[in-house]
């Protein structure tokens, strides 16, 4: 089995890959823009720390350390940097329990010295430790003050869209009937549990797409190039209506244990088929109730934008992950091309977050564990029904 196919839309980058050189060429290659986008572009290395302004009464706490504290501080302003550092060790506290830190002694510094040599030494700590992790801030709220930590799965601007059409070519294939009833069971269970958006349904953003491309080609339907993309889309409406139905089947999930009991692999399609299933039960049976858009946030960009405006700049993640009809072939690199041009003009993207609070030592121990899975599921999904 080779390595997974992925889509690289606008200029964004994954922080921890390698650097390499791409090509638009091939399946199985990584494809990116020419152009680089108008807004935004992510660094191949995971940026050590962001910070952000904000106005808000939560924003994070802008610390401007000066060289030496100014003698004309009254008692007002001591007991206000006494409290401060209070609530601060006190959160310090939990974030380091929560992720076994070592501590080290800065107390013993002047204010607000011992403050950024503590933010330093647990970001570095951070940094090397937790795999997913993004960055902390400090919030002042109302007086209060205390830590937030982001982990964030960093999906590279990946196009994650899993081809139908190939499950219907394989269900045509007599040696291979059990291969393809497993997987209509991960489809199902992609379908139903994962939530993974369907390219038939008209919520879907994929369907807009497609539909687009029909309007532009009855505009001159007498083209033979657009008579060819009619047809093909009419192809794929057709096979993707029956899939649907197929994997709409509950019975594909309450059989999912049985098949792949009695499912022997014969050559190298069906371990492939055996593998991929048995990792999509693992998850099942593991995360019973967890779907792909479960964590979904962006990042607050404060100042540049109202919430409403912010909205509108951000690449939601039911617009990289669907179902689609085909992931190779002329109509999916038109598809491929006007996704590109369309989300690369958006400044930022929602990804699967967990934001932790450490307001006293009730932490929440929210993890990425699905996450990582699951798109690794997907990607292996899409590499086999590209070699189909």
């Amino acid at each position: 089995m080779t390595y997974a196919t992925q889509y690289h839309f606008g200029n964004y980058q994954s922080p921890t890959a390698d650097q390499t050189e791409t090509t638009a060429q091939a399946v199985s290659r990584v494809r990116t823009m020419d152009e680089p986008p108008k807004r935004c572009q992510r660094n191949q290395k995971r940026p050590t720390e962001i910070c952000t302004d904000s106005n808000g009464s939560n924003a994070l706490l802008k610390c401007s350390f000066l060289p030496k504290l100014q003698e004309t501080e009254n008692r007002q302003a001591c007991r206000k940097s006494k409290r401060f550092e209070r609530d601060f060790y006190q959160s310090l506290s939990y974030l380091k329990e929560h992720y076994q830190l070592n501590s080290e002694q800065f107390e013993n510094f002047e204010f607000p010295y011992n403050i950024a040599l503590e933010i330093q030494n647990v970001q570095n700590q951070l940094k090397t430790k937790v795999r997913d992790w993004e960055e902390i801030q400090l919030i002042q709220d109302k007086g209060k003050v205390y830590f937030t930590s982001e982990e964030r799965y960093n999906t590279g601007a990946t196009l994650y869209y899993i081809p139908v059409i190939p499950l219907y070519r394989l269900s045509k294939i007599k040696k291979y009937n059990k291969a393809f009833r497993l997987l209509l069971s991960v489809y199902s269970y992609l379908y139903h549990i994962v939530d993974i958006p369907y390219y038939r349904q008209e919520v879907s953003y994929l369907y807009w797409m497609y539909e687009m491309f029909e309007q532009w080609a009855n505009e001159d339907d007498e083209d033979e190039e657009n008579i060819n993309l009619l047809l093909e889309l009419k192809h794929a409406e057709w096979i993707g209506d029956i899939i649907e139905k197929k994997i709409f089947s509950v019975q594909n999930l309450e059989h999912f244990k049985l098949r792949l009991k009695q499912f022997t692999a014969q050559d190298e399609l069906d371990e492939n088929c055996l593998m991929l299933a048995q990792n999509a039960y693992n998850l099942f049976i593991q995360f019973p109730n967890s779907n792909i858009m479960k964590n979904a946030q962006s990042k607050i960009i404060f100042n540049e934008y109202d919430e409403e405006e912010q909205e509108e700049n951000t690449v939601t993640m039911d617009k990289y992950i669907s179902f689609c009809a085909e992931a190779k072939g002329a109509l999916f690199n038109m598809l491929f091309q006007s996704v590109n041009n369309e989300l690369q003009e958006y400044g930022q993207i929602e990804e699967p977050a967990v934001i932790k609070y450490f307001t006293d030592s009730n932490i929440s121990e929210s993890n990425l564990d699905f996450e990582h899975q699951i798109f690794n599921l997907i990607e292996e999904l899409i590499d086999l029904m590209n070699d189909l």
